[in-house]
């Protein structure tokens, strides 16, 4: 899923979302005092090339993938959508 990233910018990510399996990383969380997730939500909006363009490259850099975002919705602006992602985050 990361494979196109850096060695840093993987880590970093993985230890945004907390899905790394590097044990150090499980160290340093499991050393902080209760983590937890906490819901955070990505709003784009836009014309619709934009917002679904954003959508793809967010999926290419492995932050989400496609499926994860709502499907787009017109906003009270004529030519304009949004789209939703809610993710989990890893709290310390």
């Amino acid at each position: 899923m990361m494979a196109q990233l850096p060695k840093s910018a993987q880590s970093k990510l993985a230890q945004f979302l907390g899905e790394d399996s590097n044990s150090s990383i499980l160290n340093q969380i499991s050393q902080q005092p209760f983590p937890h997730r906490e819901p955070i939500k990505h709003l784009l909006i836009g014309s619709p090339k934009a917002v679904t363009s954003t959508i793809h490259y967010l999926q290419v850099i492995g932050y989400a993938s496609v499926g994860d975002w709502s499907p787009l919705l017109p906003t009270a602006n004529p030519a304009e959508v949004m789209s939703i992602l809610t993710r989990s985050i890893l709290m310390q």
